[in-house]
């Protein structure tokens, strides 16, 4: 672990890893790194040494002046806002916390709601088809599906979802965003959000934030003010950048070889494996998540001292030969696929079963509507998104 690199590490083209992450696992699983704050980590590159951390209740996430900061911003970033503090981070109040919201993630919500989703990727792919080839992916299906999807969940008007788009990206930037702006956008968030849950105690809706209105209400045990503005921010946060950003991936990684293509049209079973596949293949997933260690900690025979934080790669994780035979080659048919794209652990990510539905119901809804899909410029000319915890593509140029 003698050399230091910069991290995030970069990437020659939009879709491949780093050529780092092989030797990385190989040589040093276990390497010093440099974020963009200037503050020093660690990374993990590994398998089962991201889904032992991760899943180790002991490790929990970094904070105000508690491990290094992702970015050089104090405050305003998803690393160090008001979310990251009032939310309950372990222990009970975090699985109650998780117990509640997880209610409006069930399959069989996912299935409820599943028609509404395909009907409305296919009135995106119609206006999309109506306004003539080449067009943009992201901007036409992939960021305003997901949008629609979780404003309808937090009853947040449509109208607002362009709002959310500015403040989420504010939210989650490194280096795009100045101190100045980061933190103003979460303070007008901030204030948006407690407005729609004042409105939402007077007139109660049908949706998460109502219900989870009810219920504490109810029981006794109400839930803050700031808990419920953070729960409805990270809501949104989450359930609209990173599964956006995951559509127009997945369509890139699937018209890049256009054999993957064909393979899906002649068989459409395959689109839950695809879809597995494509969140385990996916290069340009963002940041990592981060873990502070309170307490001295050995890793691949590294030993790290208390007051460490460590990033854990889940994307470098997901392409260790240790784990995945024949890791770095994309298998539609991959079963069974124990990918770490969403976490391990008391932390994973609790909206997957909606991600999943959501990538499910877009590639369905495309393979159906447009079979001529191809990519509208070369693979290598795709660009990623730059300064962001979540990785994505500034645009998806298709034709069909």
């Amino acid at each position: 672990m003698a050399e230091t690199l910069r991290y995030p590490i970069p990437a020659e083209t939009a879709l491949e890893p780093p050529a780092e992450w092989a030797r990385l696992r190989d040589e040093c699983p276990v390497a010093r790194v440099t974020l963009a704050s200037g503050d020093e980590a660690v990374l993990i590159t590994r398998y089962d040494d991201v889904r032992a951390v991760l899943s180790d209740p002991r490790f929990t996430r970094t904070g105000p002046g508690r491990g290094a900061r992702v970015s050089d911003a104090e405050e305003g970033g998803v690393f160090s806002s008001e979310m990251a503090t009032v939310l309950p981070q372990h222990g009970e109040a975090h699985l109650r916390w998780r117990r509640m919201i997880g209610k409006w993630f069930t399959a069989r919500r996912m299935t409820a709601l599943r028609p509404g989703i395909e009907a409305m990727a296919g009135q995106l792919v119609d206006e999309m088809v109506a306004k003539g080839a080449p067009a943009d992916l992201k901007a036409a299906l992939g960021f305003p599906l997901p949008v629609w999807v979780i404003c309808d969940m937090l009853g947040v008007p449509d109208a607002d979802r362009d709002r959310f788009a500015h403040w989420s990206d504010m939210m989650l930037s490194m280096t795009r965003f100045t101190q100045e702006e980061m933190a103003a956008g979460q303070r007008e968030f901030g204030a948006y959000m407690a407005a729609h849950l004042h409105a939402k105690r007077a007139d109660p809706g049908e949706d998460l934030l109502s219900a989870l209105l009810r219920e504490t209400d109810a029981a006794g045990e109400p839930l803050s003010d700031a808990v419920l503005v953070a729960t409805g921010i990270g809501l949104l946060v989450a359930g609209h950048e990173t599964t956006a950003n995951m559509i127009v991936k997945m369509v890139g990684m699937l018209l890049a070889d256009r054999d993957r293509w064909a393979q899906l049209l002649a068989d459409r079973s395959l689109v839950r494996t695809a879809v597995e596949e494509t969140l385990r293949m996916d290069a340009n997933a963002g940041f990592g998540m981060v873990r502070y260690f309170d307490q001295e900690v050995e890793i691949a025979g590294t030993t790290l001292p208390s007051g460490t934080t460590a990033v854990c790669s889940m994307a470098a994780a997901n392409r260790d030969e240790r784990r995945f035979t024949d890791a770095d080659r994309v298998d539609l048919r991959r079963g069974p696929n124990p990918h770490l794209a969403f976490g391990a652990g008391a932390h994973a990510c609790i909206g997957q079963p909606l991600a999943r539905t959501e990538l499910q119901a877009v590639l369905d809804v495309l393979l159906r509507r447009l079979p001529s899909l191809e990519l509208a410029v070369d693979v290598d000319d795709l660009r990623r998104v730059e300064g962001l915890v979540v990785g994505g593509l500034r645009e998806l140029p298709v034709r069909w």
